[in-house]
């Protein structure tokens, strides 16, 4: 795509150099100051494309340790310079159409050769405009854009001239003057369109409806709570967009993280040649519960807690949860850790919260083990048929593993229960054969059981 901008640059610029020498030479020959007039126009468009060449050159270049966003602004820069070109040209062949217009007639001479090198320029303009601005679209680049504007407006230029021409053929002489004026104006609106365009450019002014846009397609993302703020802006042919997002605080990082890989492809699908930077900040939402908004401050201080009960009583709240800590902290060590999170939770909840802390060791989840003996693993067995109610063939157990660690025995079992069971039954005969299991063997450091529907 780079090496296409540079050839249609390339290309756009011999071009206007060999139009410029023809009307220009032309021009002199016959006479003809509306010819005149647009071989200066084309040769002030000569040396823009030359500029425009360079600098689509230049701006293809990637970002380095000087220039962190590329260097997409010289085609904002080699537009602005265009700017300057085209409104001297259009000062000077307004200035002596003028004088033309003011003063004697000048009698034209060889005027089919004039209108046959303005037939030309109108062909080559129209598959110039045409090519120029594909690639322009296909790349978004200002500078070739401000090309195909150029010469959109030499086309309308050269067409103009050329009924001045027709005009002057039938004896109206004065009217090649006035085409010089019209080839002005058009210049002077070209100039001031592209000023205007260019000038946004250096100066950051967001594209217009761009916001707008990023604004609606960040609908479809109903993790998105409110964008906060929108940056955006050119630089050449990219688009720079920094957008703050805020998101629910009881997303998981790992769901953040994809958020921003969706949010950022939907972007660069809908923008052409977007650099998209993304900031999530986490809030909380009016629709979180008060057992959300605690797991969040626990979570947040790194901690993890449960069996969180929530008490409403008539003036105020209460509430309690098992908080677990390291097994090898000391009562003001733990202390510490509780009074934070407590505090913490006062703060979001509000001072008036009674809040009660039970303190449980947090249990060693990396250990090295083995499985038990036959003799063992047959005793835990019978043990977990006679506290279920087993019938010993393996109705309701099954999928017994006993194994030993440095910490105690380890038991798994599998228990099969009525499909149609709630979750608060399941979990009171599973832990009932637990406690049986436990009071029994001295030595189990851990009784598992996984529940699951009967067959």
């Amino acid at each position: 795509m780079q090496n296409e901008k540079q050839r249609v640059a390339l290309v756009s610029m011999l071009a206007s150099g060999l139009l410029a020498i023809g009307k220009f030479t032309i021009g002199l020959f016959t006479g003809s100051i509306g010819l005149i007039s647009e071989g200066i126009h084309s040769s002030s468009d000569f040396i823009a494309t030359v500029i425009t060449w360079w600098a689509v050159h230049i701006s293809d270049k990637p970002a380095d340790d000087n220039h962190h966003y590329g260097h997409g602004k010289m085609e904002s820069m080699a537009a602005l310079f265009e700017v300057a070109l085209l409104f001297g040209a259009a000062g000077w062949i307004a200035y002596e159409a003028v004088q033309r217009l003011m003063g004697e007639p000048h009698e034209i001479i060889a005027a089919p050769v004039v209108i046959a090198i303005l037939l030309v320029s109108i062909v080559v303009d129209f598959f110039r405009v045409r090519a120029l601005r594909r690639v322009a679209k296909s790349t978004n680049s200002p500078a070739l854009e401000a090309d195909a504007l150029h010469f959109f407006s030499d086309m309308l230029a050269s067409g103009v001239v050329l009924i001045g021409i027709v005009f002057v053929t039938f004896g109206f002489l004065k009217a090649d003057a006035i085409a010089a004026i019209i080839v002005a104006c058009f210049i002077f609106s070209a100039a001031a369109t592209l000023g205007k365009r260019s000038f946004d450019s250096l100066v950051d002014t967001a594209p217009a409806g761009t916001e707008a846009k990023i604004a609606s397609l960040m609908k479809g993302f109903p993790e998105v709570i409110e964008i906060e703020r929108t940056r955006v802006r050119n630089a050449g042919p990219m688009l720079f967009i920094e957008l703050t997002l805020a998101v629910s605080r009881g997303l998981p990082l790992e769901l953040v993280s994809e958020l921003k890989d969706h949010i950022t492809l939907k972007l660069q699908q809908n923008l052409n040649n977007a650099e998209i930077t993304l900031i999530a900040r986490p809030r909380s939402e009016s629709s979180e519960t008060i057992a959300t908004r605690v797991r969040i401050i626990a979570a947040n201080l790194d901690r993890a807690i449960h069996r969180l009960t929530i008490l409403q009583l008539p003036d105020r709240l209460s509430i309690s949860f098992d908080l677990e800590l390291e097994a090898d902290l000391s009562l003001e060590q733990s202390n510490t850790l509780v009074r934070i999170l407590e505090e913490a939770i006062r703060t979001e909840l509000g001072p008036q919260i009674e809040i009660d802390t039970h303190i449980e060791p947090i249990v060693a989840n990396w250990l090295e083990g083995r499985d038990a003996s036959a003799e063992r693993q047959r005793e835990f067995e019978n043990a977990l048929y006679l506290a279920s109610g087993d019938s010993g063939q393996g109705d309701k157990i099954h999928n017994v593993r006993v194994r030993e660690t440095k910490q105690g025995l380890i038991i798994y079992f599998n228990y099969c229960l009525p499909s149609h069971m709630a979750v608060n039954d399941i979990h009171t005969s599973v832990d009932r054969v637990e406690r049986v299991i436990r009071s029994s063997f001295p030595d189990v450091f851990r009784v598992i059981g996984h529940a699951e529907p009967l067959k």
